[in-house]
């Protein structure tokens, strides 16, 4: 195995699942940080059991780039050839549950602190490693508030998400959410004397139809992006305890997708603009009716102008031409709301996340260390 492959092998071994306790992985990289010299800064959430980890190799003074990855993992799941959490070797890929996504770039990361340590960096590598990325970019946020204290506002950003070290300069943002309906329960013999929450919660999902269908005919439109207009859909409806009871509860939740220019706010404020038409009424006419909100998930859409410097610069390091745009999101959006010129390029396939026996080549492997040798010697003193 390479270095990288085998500190891969310890990330996996982690099950740094999103939504559970990470010090251990975080206090596993700190060490190894501390190890070659490096100071890192553990950055604790709000949740009190889940931190980010920010590192500088370099001058702290100056402009440099950040390189950036997320520590946790979506659930294993079933369907495993073998554990999902011990990498193993099939032929030349190496699986386990987040190979790919995206402990392959952490792991690269770390195999190449010692080159950047020995460097003669004249301009920093930060290395920002987030908690809960696969919940909605929860924990980076907190990093990039706190970045001024811990250095000179960064010159650029890559995001290591599997894009077979492609550089990609655009995704859709994103916002989830909750809807609670509120009805009144009831003897399914009399209706009339009850509120049917499900009936409601049906009237809400023909809203985000709607909308949906509005955004395909009407747009906004962005070519690069299938399909090419902001999406809006419900993906799960729950509510009633039988056929015989009226019920008082149903649950949606429902996501949206919004091409870069629009933010994914407006999409939500719309949605509920369009239930405050449906219950205002009701609640006037003495119904037992409610609907109560909740903001699951949020980030922004990534927009890299095509005449970017980064992308020059992101060609020339990766060694393949950039992509348009992509479908799946990222926190490069979030680091390019706080002013910081974002790309995302990182080893192996978006197709191999999220799925059973996850894999990474051990190919990708090296493509990714030879780009950050690429980077390193960049920011060197010539």
């Amino acid at each position: 195995m390479t270095d990288a492959a085998a500190l891969l092998s310890d990330l996996v071994a982690f099950p740094s699942v999103c939504r559970t306790p990470n010090g251990a992985i975080v206090e596993w990289v700190h060490d190894i940080l501390a190890r070659h010299g490096v100071e890192a800064h553990v950055l604790p959430g709000p949740e009190g059991d889940r931190a980010n980890l920010f590192a500088t190799i370099g001058p702290r003074d100056v402009p440099g780039i950040v390189l950036s990855g997320h520590l946790d993992v979506v659930p294993a799941g079933e369907g495993w050839s073998g554990d999902p959490f011990a990498l193993r070797a099939i032929g030349d890929r190496l699986v386990g549950r987040g190979a790919v996504d995206m402990k392959g770039f952490v792991a690269c990361l770390l195999a190449l602190v010692p080159e950047m340590v020995r460097a003669p960096l004249a301009r920093p590598i930060h290395l920002a490693l987030s908690y809960d990325e696969e919940v909605g970019c929860v924990g980076v946020r907190h990093m990039i508030a706190r970045l001024p204290e811990l250095c000179a506002t960064p010159e650029a950003c890559i995001v290591g998400e599997p894009s077979e070290m492609r550089p990609v300069l655009r995704h859709k943002g994103k916002v989830a959410g909750r809807l609670t309906v509120r009805g009144r329960a009831g003897h399914s013999s009399r209706p009339d004397l009850a509120d049917n929450a499900v009936h409601l919660a049906a009237d809400i999902v023909g809203l985000v139809r709607g909308l949906h269908e509005g955004f395909s005919r009407q747009g906004p439109f962005h070519p690069l992006f299938e399909p090419a207009a902001s999406t809006l859909q419900v993906g799960i409806i729950a509510g009633g305890t039988g056929v015989n009871v009226v019920p008082d509860t149903c649950r949606i939740e429902w996501e949206a997708r919004a091409v870069p220019g629009t933010d994914p706010m407006t999409i939500h404020d719309a949605l509920q603009a369009g239930i405050e038409t449906l219950v205002a009424p009701l609640r006037a006419a003495g119904r037992t009716v409610a609907v109560e909100s909740e903001v699951l998930s949020l980030y922004p859409a990534l927009d890299l102008p095509d005449d970017a410097p980064l992308r020059g610069l992101a060609e020339a390091w990766s060694g393949r031409e950039a992509l348009g745009a992509v479908s799946y999101g990222t926190e490069a959006g979030l680091f390019q709301a706080a002013g910081i010129p974002s790309i995302i390029c990182g080893p192996g396939r978006i197709a191999e996340a999220h799925r059973p026996d996850e894999s990474i080549g051990r190919a990708d492997l090296e493509e990714c260390c030879a780009m950050l040798r690429r980077i390193i010697g960049h920011h060197s003193r010539k």
